[in-house]
């Protein structure tokens, strides 16, 4: 650091040094380790300018995780163009690859239960849950039931005193 720059610094504030920009256009920072004009330290900083700066838009992968791992100090240089470009194409030959793996396997899956080796899975469509009184059953009554310690509310309505 010169020190004419870190008087510059100084004096109007903290200067940051752009970094580089990935493909969904933010942009990246890094701000040094420096000295105030009262000469407390202020440590270094790595910071985001979003490309989208309203907090309401952002969604999950607004930032790519090569560039949130600089952010978060995981890695210490920030990744370069070419470290991106070979990130992105192994991730899609990951989903392609995964993608054959899951239609194989239906295949298969489909095989097995034509020549009668895997029992098809069974259908059931209940209703309610297994420890009501009324699971199984098609409706409910009409009119509530009591015995005893058993009471089954129906759907009993009160009547209107006109």
């Amino acid at each position: 650091m010169s020190r004419l720059a870190s008087a510059l610094r100084r004096t109007f504030g903290i200067a940051r040094e752009h970094v580089g920009t990935d493909h969904l256009g933010n942009r990246y920072y890094f701000v040094p380790e420096q000295k105030t004009w009262t000469g407390r330290l202020v440590r270094s900083k790595r910071m985001v300018e979003a490309a989208n700066p309203t907090e309401y838009e952002y969604i999950e992968g607004s930032i790519p995780m090569e560039w949130d791992a600089w952010i978060r100090g995981r890695r210490k240089e920030p990744p370069s163009v070419e470290e991106l470009v070979k990130n992105e194409s192994y991730r899609t030959q990951i989903k392609l690859k995964a993608k054959e793996v899951e239609e194989k396997d239906l295949a298969l899956q489909a095989k097995e239960y034509e020549e009668g080796l895997v029992a098809t899975p069974a259908r059931t469509l209940a209703e309610g849950h297994a420890s009501a009184t009324s699971f199984g059953k098609q409706e409910i009554s009409e009119e509530p039931t009591s015995t005893a310690n058993t009471f089954q509310p129906g759907s009993w309505m009160p009547t209107s005193k006109k």
